[in-house]
């Protein structure tokens, strides 16, 4: 069960990125959709975190968006607090498929009920996104 709660960690490592995302250069969006993931995640917005997912969204090879949803739901009502620490990351874009973006991280998750951490978590974490018109979406997810 924790692997689950802790599963968003894939989401949460995103303070990983902060880049200015302009239209002509493809990763400082991809960049700037990672940084806005994160802010989504930390500001508990579950509806703004499921729109940057792609309708296709898979976790690990087997989970689906609403998966994504209710593992959201149960780690945001267990933590009053999240945070991610990013220990390391690498942001790309795919050569010569340009639509296709690849993040990786090591990052520590985080939870608390207070300003004391209750929960901490490490994780090695890889994303694909795929372009969607000017949008980067998350389309898989693995982590260990």
């Amino acid at each position: 069960m924790p692997t689950r709660i802790f599963a968003l960690a894939f989401l949460l490592f995103c303070t990983l990125l902060a880049g200015c995302g302009a239209k002509d250069d493809p990763l400082a969006a991809l960049e700037a959709a990672v940084q806005q993931l994160q802010d989504n995640l930390e500001a508990k917005n579950n509806s703004a975190v499921l729109d940057q997912l792609h309708p296709q969204f898979s976790a690990q090879g087997e989970f689906d968006r609403e998966w994504a949803q209710r593992t959201m739901l149960l780690l945001f009502m267990r933590h009053k607090n999240v945070e991610v620490l990013a220990l390391s990351t690498a942001s790309y874009v795919h050569e010569t498929y340009r639509e296709k973006g690849f993040t990786e991280a090591q990052v520590a998750l985080v939870g608390a009920e207070s300003l004391v951490p209750d929960s901490a978590r490490h994780f090695i974490v890889e994303m694909e996104w795929w372009l969607e018109g000017d949008d980067w979406k998350l389309a898989r997810l693995k982590w260990q």
